[in-house]
């Protein structure tokens, strides 16, 4: 649990004008950017020029009832384009959602899938309205991993997430000048807030030794004060996970605090079950682990669901979150996240939800055919209404 230092989140939620709505929550929506025609992704993934779209058209029911392929209520557009992302920000802020987090890559030693941030979010009309931050989503790619209809059964690394200390300079740059300075990116006392997806790629990227990556982020750090910030909170993404053992609680503890993490987040809530009350109950024990064995904040995420059997030909039910997932369960463990954020008044009132638009694995805010509005009522509903 964190300790009793009080945090002041600043950004540019006070200039929120139109049809924003206010509260006292950083509701915070994941970005998977995966749906424009990027170059590299162009070459490698998704040749008809409409990106991960390509993938998730194809999706096909496995099962009786299974809600395959997904139908975005608002067509297949692009997330790269500035008026997709206007239209992202009236739908998010008018129901409580105030920040994106954008999963940002670095492969073969340049950006990837970057602009839907660059082009997209940065270059809408009324971005000002919202904040965002930037997620390091380190992870390798498998060949078959994001288009096994190009690649079978091929396993082998498509891209390896490991840096050099020549690109990680790059990347620290590149963030500072490109992201950082903006007025609306998301801060907490006065420091950018950056998070890292694959703390296990990290520490590979520097001999596998948490004392060198220590120097590597205490880098980061100097160079975010030069230039002129009063520091760097860098979070921890802890990605998913289970309740865990004893020993493996330490390790994480002392990790936490040797490589010097301001907090920990997680990208799904963790848990997973086929019944979404289950994988809810599982994800609020997981959480409580963390806060019981952390002294910086944990900040609490919530999962709208899980299915990404677009992505691998032989999963089928047991492999996806079909039972109680609605609306309504979704409210309720969002309640449960809120009545969290509460109980923690010395910590920032931060709530991660995956995602905002993670159609190839079935869990998104935005509408669909299914449910409409849903989800973004639901939001409103317990962070506005209540």
């Amino acid at each position: 649990m964190a300790g009793l230092l009080l945090w002041n989140v600043t950004g540019t939620q006070a200039q929120q004008t139109g049809t924003a709505a206010k509260s006292d929550y950083y509701v915070a929506a994941y970005i998977w950017p995966s749906c424009h025609d990027d170059p590299l992704a162009h070459a490698k993934l998704w040749s008809e020029g409409i990106g991960e779209w390509e993938v998730i058209k194809k999706g096909n029911p496995r099962f009786a009832g299974h809600y395959q392929p997904r139908q975005p209520l608002w067509g297949y557009e692009l997330d790269n384009d500035p008026r997709v992302a206007e239209k992202w920000i009236e739908a998010a802020t008018s129901h409580g959602v105030n920040v994106f987090v954008y999963d940002w890559y670095w492969y073969e030693e340049g950006p990837y899938l970057e602009s839907a941030l660059n082009d997209g979010f940065l270059k809408a009309r009324n971005n000002n309205k919202m904040q965002f931050y930037v997620m390091w989503a380190n992870h390798d790619v498998k060949h078959n991993y994001w288009n096994y209809h190009r690649y079978g059964n091929d396993e082998s690394i498509l891209w390896n997430a490991k840096v050099d200390w020549k690109n990680y300079r790059i990347i620290v740059e590149r963030l500072i000048s490109q992201y950082f300075k903006r007025p609306n990116y998301f801060k907490i006392d006065g420091c950018p807030v950056f998070s890292i997806f694959s703390i296990g790629k990290l520490l590979e990227s520097f001999g596998g030794s948490v004392a060198e990556t220590r120097k590597a982020l205490d880098y980061f750090r100097d160079e975010v004060k030069k230039a002129g910030f009063p520091g760097l909170h860098i979070q921890w993404n802890q990605g998913g996970g289970s309740v865990m053992s004893e020993e493996a609680a330490k390790k994480f503890r002392e990790d936490v605090d040797v490589m010097g993490f301001n907090s920990v987040a997680m990208y799904n809530m963790g848990g997973m079950s086929q019944d979404y009350i289950v994988y809810g109950t599982n994800s609020v024990k997981i959480r409580e682990q963390m806060d019981a064995i952390l002294d910086v904040p944990v900040f609490p995420c919530v999962s709208i669901g899980w299915d990404d059997t677009p992505r691998f030909p032989a999963k089928g039910m047991d492999d996806v979150v079909h039972y109680h997932n609605t609306p309504t369960a979704f409210a309720a463990l969002l309640t449960k996240a809120k009545e969290y954020a509460d109980r923690h008044p010395e910590q920032p009132k931060l709530i991660t939800i995956n995602a905002w638009n993670e159609w190839v694995e079935g869990s998104y805010l935005l509408p669909d055919m299914l449910n409409g509005f849903g989800y973004l009522d639901a939001v409103k509903s317990v962070i506005i209404e209540k």
